[in-house]
């Protein structure tokens, strides 16, 4: 509200806009509630009056930061619900104030109402969106400024708000794909842990007074304990700064990220999860971008930062280097090895048929099922793997400090 007043043709500094939430009755005396954006309460009011609200109760909320990081999820949903407005007939500007002033996050709320008020000032919708980098991406613009070109705003944005919902979608299969193994890791070792640190302890005790030798497997235990409530705080520091120093470097070091995205293809199991959902991401974005009238080099440099995975990006990037020169996309795919003869030929039946942005969506819809059956396949191995794992590592300390209670048993 406070950047539309700024449009009216004077140039004036703006207060930072904080939300509120408010509550009113219209021209008609009915009860209205709603969360709005303004510089301060007295703004509010005066923008409420204007509207023909007549407010009773206006409060202030947590800022943006404290109301929930925007996240890629946030960005989806947001993008069906515009197009879903659109599609129904309803203005861009009176979209954004319907959407922004209905969402429950404050930090996400902002976004969308101050994209709001610089199209409402005049600017284009792309450059409004290009203007908030960490939430839309250069595809997601270079997607909305075709559509506005075209004159098919509405139809752009159904795609785009598809495609946000189908790459999430399989972001959060890979993420429970990997999340599964790292569970297994972080129960096994706080069991063993609160094992080691409470328990061995007072069996340790109790043997004391037994005055024999405990059995080796025993002894090892024991020895375990120990060193784990004396210094198991500073290997506790030396792995928690060895996985800060692996977080860091990995952030700045691109050979690094080249070298663990390498590794991680070539892993049993996960591996070829990673692979598949590289391949869905590629042909998704791909049939996205074509299916929007962008040209297919221009498509190509977006695809390969949507990949996921360096060592994808870096080959669809050498792709468009082949493609820009004259060479066919089937053939360019060919020559990187990374994908399947199937994905290839399909993309071959594309080109010629003119059709490669439908033929790329059957791709991308087919290797999204192959994903979701895979992380299906693997949860159902790791559930009995947990409790195996578990198992073997609390029935291996139970049986080290009963022992010397079966040997007790048989000499009486």
């Amino acid at each position: 509200m406070a950047q539309a007043a700024a449009a009216t043709g004077t140039v004036r500094t703006i207060k930072r806009d904080v939300p509120f939430a408010w509550e009113g009755r219209d021209k008609r005396g009915a009860r209205i509630k709603g969360k709005s954006l303004a510089p301060d309460e007295s703004a509010l009011r005066a923008e409420l009056r204007r509207q023909g609200i007549a407010p009773s109760r206006i409060r202030k909320q947590r800022d943006g930061r404290r109301g929930g990081r925007v996240d890629a999820g946030d960005i989806a949903v947001f993008s069906r619900q515009l197009a879903t407005m659109l599609a129904a007939g309803i203005p861009l500007v009176q979209a954004f104030e319907i959407v922004g002033n209905g969402h429950e996050k404050a930090s996400m709320q902002k976004l969308i109402l101050d994209v709001k008020a610089d199209v409402e000032g005049g600017t284009s919708l792309h450059e409004a969106l290009a203007k908030h980098p960490l939430y839309f991406d250069d595809l997601y613009v270079n997607l909305v400024e075709a559509g506005e070109q075209a004159g098919a705003l509405e139809s752009l944005l159904d795609k785009v708000a598809t495609y946000k919902e189908k790459t999430e979608a399989l972001k959060k299969k890979v993420k429970k794909a990997l999340f599964y193994p790292a569970a297994v890791l972080v129960v096994a070792v706080i069991v063993t842990v609160v094992l080691l640190v409470f328990v061995i302890p007072q069996f340790e005790s109790l043997y004391k007074g037994f005055g024999a030798d405990l059995p080796a497997f025993t002894q090892m235990v024991i020895g375990l304990s120990r060193f784990v409530q004396h210094d198991g705080v500073y290997v506790a520091v030396v792995l928690g700064a060895a996985a800060w120093a692996f977080a860091y470097f990995k952030k700045r070091s691109k050979a690094m990220r080249e070298f663990l995205d390498r590794v991680v293809l070539k892993l049993p199991v996960i591996g070829p999860i990673l692979n598949k959902a590289a391949i869905a991401r590629y042909a998704r974005t791909l049939s996205t971008m074509f299916a929007a009238g962008v040209p297919l080099v221009e498509a190509l440099e977006s695809v390969a930062g949507a990949t996921g995975n360096i060592v994808y990006e870096s080959a669809v990037l050498k792709m468009r280097d082949e493609v820009a020169t004259g060479q066919r996309l089937q053939r360019a795919m060919e020559s990187t090895g990374l994908f399947p003869n199937m994905v290839n030929q399909m993309i071959a039946v594309g080109e010629e048929s003119g059709s490669l942005d439908e033929m790329s969506g059957k791709v991308a819809t087919f290797y999204e099922a192959e994903v979701d059956n895979a992380v299906d396949a693997m949860s159902s191995l790791l559930e009995p793997l947990i409790m195996v794992i578990l198992g073997v590592l609390v029935g291996g300390l139970v049986i080290a400090m009963y022992l010397p209670i079966f040997k007790l048993g048989s000499v009486v």
